[in-house]
């Protein structure tokens, strides 16, 4: 049976947040960012709700009917690395709203905004969030191939960062491919940018 999908309002917002604090709770770089359990139960959740947030500001988010998986999506314009408003630092803002004493919230905001390609349209998956006991059943290719078929359709490439060795897998399958620079968390784990070209036939 297939993967219903329909697109989440501002209202689902919570429900949202749950979901992805749920599915990456325990992910390598959650772990980075915060390395105590204890603080990581206590504010994960937070840096899930600030992406949440600018998603449905700025974005989409598309969720599985039942509940089980989440896709935040932004659409980004070519060459959209030169126009961010000036004087506004999105990173330090994000830390302050999560948790203003940990530095590494605002670190990996900068590195992956430094990793991510500009010059050229296209849609970048933030995060695809799946519960935890529902992994590995497919829900994350359904939910990514609406938004990899309309890149198709509209000859417009992909782009995101692999956060695990499955979810790159996953990617790779998908028709992602590493860009060749991974970005490297001080003492910590990688993460993958990958890039997709979008594909005919």
């Amino acid at each position: 049976m297939g993967v219903r999908i329909r697109r989440a309002v501002v209202s689902e917002r919570d429900f949202v947040v749950g979901l992805l604090d749920e599915a990456f709770m325990d992910d390598p770089v959650s772990r980075w960012v915060f390395p105590e359990e204890e603080r990581r139960r206590a504010r994960h959740a937070y840096l899930m709700g600030a992406f949440t947030d600018a998603t449905f500001a700025d974005g989409y988010i598309d969720l599985a009917e039942d509940g089980t998986a989440v896709a935040l999506w932004m659409d980004v314009p070519e060459a959209a690395g030169e126009d961010q408003e000036e004087g506004v630092d999105g990173a330090a803002q994000v830390r302050a709203a999560v948790d203003p004493d940990n530095e590494r919230v605002e670190q990996i905001a900068r590195l992956t905004e430094a990793a991510h390609p500009t010059g050229r349209a296209h849609v970048y998956l933030w995060m695809i969030g799946v519960r935890p006991e529902r992994q590995g059943e497919g829900l994350g290719t359904a939910l990514m191939a609406p938004v990899l078929e309309r890149c198709d359709r509209e000859g417009l490439p992909a782009y995101l960062e692999a956060s695990n060795a499955r979810s790159r897998a996953l990617y790779e399958r998908l028709g992602f491919v590493f860009t060749g620079t991974a970005v490297d968390l001080p003492d910590g784990p990688s993460l993958w940018p990958m890039w997709r070209e979008p594909q005919s036939g």
